[in-house]
């Protein structure tokens, strides 16, 4: 714990650099705490390296209490000084962690940071263990075998790329907003791509937040015109990113603009063209299906741009070839029926990916009866049902639009918390749900009962607002409904839905009559997640939703380099969580910008063109579409800056013609051959403990 641990060995020079070619390996061993110390006896390993080490070049082993401090880095820096290491090997937590702290502290010292290896003996061991003998043990097998890669480590040279200061950003929900509206404030271009008609998502068709029952559009409409109409943003609405090439700092993305059969250029969003139409269609998107557009529209009165939109498929001069009453009725001659898709094609250096969720569909649930139970309302359409801009113009109604219900029933986690649809909570439904009940009594006066399985109000006034709701008289039942029937023939239930469900609190079963049931449905990833997640070469969770770099410590990167993730793309979160990621994404690529050009991981792969028998098996699987064939060469390439290193290449070439720096198959089998130099009781074996090949070897214990 001192640092002292295990002093140079007798013979060696304390003072001096290496003799040519000799390898001075220093050894580290972390407590980290009693992470480690508790189950792992550190000070043992420790003695253990520098004595049975000794043949393989550790000239010193030492442990500390934890070794990412900077007292803990000052050991390896004053060492390799004071000791000419020119090799190091710290035993800790996982790499994903901390190997970047101790290769800075190794090139502090003046070593190139790639010859120092870091070994997990936390993840792979003291936390996977209760048997301190057999926890000890391992750790030296693991510590055999970083020292046995080590050796055989190069020095390595960071990749430099450029860094294009214009940023990218797929999706124009408020965290996609919020990220291109804090890199245009910063005097840095931003192209803003949405797919709808119009900015401000979800949030647009939302009447109240939670909890301070702001109305949404009067806080999303400034910062929508403020995008809108910003000199550094490019807003590309009706429009989907097809492709994209390149790596961090000099992306090429292409995005088909879709036709809207409309001049932005001319048109002044007078909206006479939808007032002229003849046309109705059913408002699915904005309205929920609980209202109508005409075939040329805006999805909503604050839309950006205001430029409307022709619904092809609904459009009569599309379908019949006649009527053109917009066109005829159009004072700036904005309306062009041959207009066709665009390509557009933008050089970025960053993107910031914000595309939303989707919510539940409820029908999957058929118990509760949504789409055949009249009454039965999703939370979408419930808050267009209780917003003043909406088909009701705020008034809470029964599918006949004039009745007010006088009894509701709002059921919680529809979707989510249920291992046969999403296994997961969506954060938002509990506030979402009292919510309603506030907008119910405040609209109606009704009966509220909230059916809840578990109550979440984690975040900054959200207990206060569920404490005020009860004060106001929701009725709150613990328990999830197990269904929602028609009315039977009991007194009281003429025209009711019956709500059956178990009070978990009460001990009983209850059936609670109600006009109208809402329907908290919960949120999922969109259909095409995963095509997305390829198209810009970052992974999907099982569920669907993009991963993190590191969920706790880096949320809002990707493990591609300058593709950055804002609000519910990731998994659920509410507005102020969903703004602040897409300020912190919004942050990382600033940082970027403004260090114009940046440093990649050497870690790559490379291909043998000599052995390369251009099968092409690699084109297909590389993850980040690193590798292209040359067909006048007759081989495949690899783009050094957008390779991750991940090895999938390595592995699947039948040739084996493609190496991976810092992995060749030297220094894993020198790993593995490490590994079994130590017994279970972690005393050094001989080779004759294991005759034969190293393949022979690894057979042998997958065997044993």
């Amino acid at each position: 714990m001192s640092g002292k641990g295990h002093q140079p060995i007798e013979g060696g020079p304390s003072v001096g650099v290496p003799a040519e070619g000799e390898i001075r390996i220093g050894v580290y061993v972390c407590h980290c705490g009693s992470n480690i110390a508790g189950v792992v006896d550190v000070v043992e390993v420790t003695r253990w390296a520098g004595e049975a080490l000794k043949d393989q070049g550790v000239v010193v082993a030492r442990d500390y209490r934890f070794m990412c401090s900077s007292p803990g880095q000052d050991l390896v820096t004053n060492d390799i000084r004071d000791l000419g290491l020119n090799r190091i090997v710290v035993a800790a937590c996982s790499p994903h962690l901390h190997e970047n702290t101790f290769r800075t502290a190794t090139a502090r010292a003046g070593l190139n940071p790639y010859l120092c290896e870091l070994v997990s003996i936390r993840e792979q061991d003291s936390w996977v263990h209760t048997d301190k003998a057999a926890a000890t043990a391992k750790a030296k097998a693991i510590l055999s075998g970083g020292v046995e890669r080590v050796r055989r480590n190069t020095p390595l040279d960071a990749i430099n790329v450029d860094i294009n200061p214009a940023t990218l950003v797929v999706g124009g929900g408020i965290a996609g907003i919020q990220a291109a509206l804090e890199i245009a404030d910063a005097g840095f271009h931003v192209y803003l791509v949405e797919k709808d008609a119009s900015i401000g998502g979800h949030m647009a068709q939302f009447d109240k937040t939670f909890p301070t029952l702001d109305c949404a559009a009067c806080i999303l409409t400034p910062r929508m015109v403020s995008a809108g109409t910003h000199p550094n943003v490019t807003l590309l609405t009706w429009s989907e990113v097809t492709h994209v090439d390149g790596y961090v700092g000099n992306f090429t993305a292409t995005i088909r603009k879709k036709a809207r059969y409309v001049d932005e250029s001319l048109c002044t969003g007078c909206g006479i063209c939808q007032e002229k139409c003849p046309k109705n269609v059913i408002d699915e998107v904005y309205e929920a299906g609980l209202g109508y557009r005409k075939a040329i529209y805006t999805p909503f009165d604050q839309a950006v741009p205001r430029t409307p939109v022709i619904d092809r498929e609904n459009c009569t001069y599309f379908q019949k070839g006649t009527c053109k009453a917009c066109e005829k009725f159009c004072e700036t001659n904005a309306i062009r029926f041959d207009q066709q898709d665009e390509e557009i094609t933008v050089d970025v250096g960053n993107i910031i990916l914000a595309t939303g969720y989707e919510i539940f569909d409820a029908r999957r649930i058929a118990q509760y009866g949504y789409g055949r139970l009249p009454n039965v309302f999703t939370s979408l359409e419930f808050e267009r049902l209780s917003n003043s801009a909406g088909p009701t113009n705020g008034r809470i109604v029964l599918r006949d639009g004039v009745t007010e219900p006088k009894t509701v029933g709002v059921i919680h986690c529809v979707g989510s918390r249920d291992r046969n649809f999403n296994n997961y909570c969506s954060s938002i439904c509990c506030m979402q749900s009292l919510k309603f009940a506030h907008l119910v009594k405040e609209h109606t006066g009704a009966t509220v009962y909230n059916f809840y399985i578990d109550m979440r109000t984690t975040a900054k006034s959200y207990d206060e607002f569920y404490q005020r709701v009860m004060e106001e008289g929701t009725l709150f039942v613990r328990g999830k409904p197990a269904e929602v029937t028609e009315a039977g023939r009991l007194p009281g239930e003429e025209g009711k839905l019956i709500v059956q469900v178990e009070d978990t609190l009460a001990g009983r079963q209850r059936r609670i009559p109600v006009d109208m049931v809402v329907l908290s449905v919960g949120l999922q990833p969109r259909p095409d997640a995963k095509e997305l997640a390829t198209r810009f070469g970052i992974s999907c969770s099982s569920d669907g939703w993009a991963i993190e770099k590191h969920p706790k410590l880096d949320p809002v990167a990707t493990m591609t380099e300058g593709v950055f993730i804002a609000g519910c793309v990731s998994g659920p979160k509410d507005i102020p969580t969903s703004v602040a990621q897409g300020a912190a994404a919004a942050a990382r690529v600033l940082g970027r910008i403004q260090m114009k050009q940046m440093n990649l991981e050497p870690i790559k792969a490379s291909v043998h063109s000599e052995h390369c028998s251009g099968c092409r098996i690699c084109n297909t699987m590389c993850p980040y579409n690193a590798i292209s064939f040359d067909a006048a060469k007759g081989v495949s390439g690899i783009n050094a800056a957008m390779c991750q290193g991940c090895g999938t290449c390595v592995a699947a070439c039948p040739a084996g013609a493609i190496a991976g720096t810092g992995f060749s198959d030297e220094q894993v089998l020198a790993q593995i051959e490490g590994l079994l130099r130590v017994g279970a009781d972690g005393a050094p074996l001989k080779r004759s403990a294991y005759p034969g090949t190293r393949q022979d070897a690894i057979e042998e214990v997958v065997r044993t």
